[in-house]
């Protein structure tokens, strides 16, 4: 593996974690924009027992997501293979960063045939509301949670002590 690969390959298993505020009342370009410099795509293969990010499924441009054709009918992807996005956005709090907001989304995947399933909808509403710092993964599995659970510590287990009850009674140990 190249120096170039490695270093890809760390790019996309890290956070996004706090970084500019765009909120700091400068009132000049981009005000009022809203910032997804912390939020992070986390990808929940329950098959495969793994969880990790990949920051290109910001852009629906994930490893999982390529090379597939999207479907309006779930009944269309004919051999699903189930993942979750997870949207993991982190904030700052008095005590230091903690995951604020998480929501899972669903995304069929058939490999073989080349198709898949996703709620654009739910991806843009759910990304909003991780923003809003929302938690929003009682729909997923619970292996599914026990591996983003497991995941979020590990990543970062100051994080994960700062986060909120709410978080932690949600994800089961």
């Amino acid at each position: 593996m190249s120096s170039d690969q490695s270093s890809n390959k760390k790019k996309q298993n890290a956070f996004t974690i706090i970084k500019d505020d765009s909120t700091d009342g400068h009132g000049g370009y981009g005000a009022g924009t809203v910032s997804l410099e912390n939020m992070s795509p986390v990808i929940i293969d329950p098959d495969e027992n793994k969880a990790y990010v990949d920051m290109d499924a910001m852009h629906a441009r994930s490893e999982i997501e390529r090379r597939v054709k999207y479907v309006q009918d779930r009944s269309e992807v004919p051999d699903p293979k189930l993942y979750w996005i997870v949207w993991v956005n982190v904030e700052r709090g008095e005590h230091g960063p903690f995951y604020g907001g998480v929501t899972g989304c669903e995304l069929l995947v058939d490999r073989p045939n080349k198709r898949a399933y996703k709620s654009m909808a739910q991806h843009v509403t759910y990304m909003e509301k991780s923003l809003k710092g929302k938690i929003i993964v009682e729909h997923m599995d619970d292996k599914s949670k026990k591996l983003l659970r497991d995941f979020l510590v590990t990543f970062d287990e100051s994080m994960w002590n700062n986060s909120t009850e709410t978080l932690k009674e949600t994800l089961p140990k």
